[in-house]
């Protein structure tokens, strides 16, 4: 079996092979969740292993859950703004006048919503029965040994209650991370206030659901997406203070490797033209040299952060020996 590195050791965990790799640009998040997982959900029930009562049983079906989800979501943020600005203020967002006009709205939006994830996993499920052979056939005879990459919603189906779970607990460290940004880190370090988004959220909180629920069951999963909304609130903040030596003053990027790197490149390049350009080049080296020994260190020994502490898989090496 083919490693790559931990977080394709992660998704090994997830799908049950090494067919497919992730695209995507929250790779720290879903590692962070798995290994938040490892560490405290060893002993917690998969977020699929949920008994629902025979009254209840539609809820099974993943994609009318998450749509009922997210219209009690839009429900609580509709009628908050209701209350908290009226009618007037508000209606050129929603178009309503009334609160029954607000209400209708946020079960729209909620349904809307729901519908819209519900064509990506329509479409996941194309992309994995039909381009996963397609490549397989092309990687044989142009790169052998290479996987398509794609992006994170292809995980979504093999824990589709961890994607909800994970969604949730990374919108609830979005608002923690939110107010801690309000009243402890922005006045204290001038950082920017980053609104918990419900797109990035869901789409990286879910990812992270459903590596943390693969190492830690529903534990993992909590935990892995709380860690990722506390990740793509504070990164983006950070990155904001250092966008401007890059020419991109006043704006920021919303996964965490954007923000992760771009941190360190961002201060890089503040060194001048020459120290920059010397900087990158070092900082290159470094990275090059540090994957090459991370390789040769765990990955290829057999390390896979998806298991016990303890428990190692069959090196590489040996496998190969064991082949021949």
């Amino acid at each position: 079996m083919r490693h790559a590195g931990p977080a394709a050791a992660l998704h090994q965990e997830v799908t049950g092979n090494d067919k497919l790799a992730i695209g995507h640009f929250g790779s720290l998040g879903y590692l962070v969740a798995g290994l938040a997982g490892q560490a405290t959900g060893r002993k917690s029930r998969s977020t699929e292993d949920v008994k629902v009562p025979e009254g209840l049983r539609f809820l099974r079906d993943s994609m009318v859950a998450t749509a009922l989800s997210m219209v009690l979501f839009y429900l609580v943020f509709t009628v908050w703004a209701w209350i908290a600005v009226g009618s007037e203020a508000t209606s050129p967002v929603l178009s309503a006048t009334s609160g029954g006009n607000f209400i209708m709205q946020g079960v729209a939006k909620g349904l809307q919503f729901g519908i819209g994830v519900s064509i990506i996993l329509y479409g996941v499920r194309t992309v994995l029965g039909e381009l996963v052979p397609a490549f397989e056939g092309f990687s044989r005879k142009v790169v052998p040994g290479a996987v398509p990459a794609l992006d994170i919603p292809i995980v979504y189906p093999f824990a589709a209650n961890g994607v909800l779970i994970g969604f949730i607990a990374s919108f609830a460290g979005g608002l923690v991370s939110f107010a801690l940004l309000a009243t402890v880190f922005g006045p204290a370090l001038g950082l920017a206030l980053i609104l918990p988004g419900m797109v990035p959220h869901f789409f990286t909180g879910g990812g992270a659901g459903v590596f943390g629920n693969a190492t830690g069951g529903r534990r993992g999963a909590i935990i892995g997406g709380f860690l990722n909304g506390i990740l793509i609130s504070f990164l983006p903040a950070l990155l904001l203070q250092v966008l401007g030596s890059l020419g991109f003053a006043n704006t920021t990027f919303g996964d965490a490797d954007f923000g992760w790197f771009g941190i360190v490149v961002g201060n890089v390049v503040k060194l001048g033209p020459v120290g920059g350009f010397i900087g990158l080049l070092a900082l290159v080296g470094v990275m090059l040299a540090g994957t090459s020994w991370y390789q040769k260190k765990f990955v290829d020994s057999g390390w896979d952060p998806g298991l016990k502490h303890g428990e190692w898989i069959i090196p590489q090496k040996e496998l190969a020996k064991a082949k021949d």
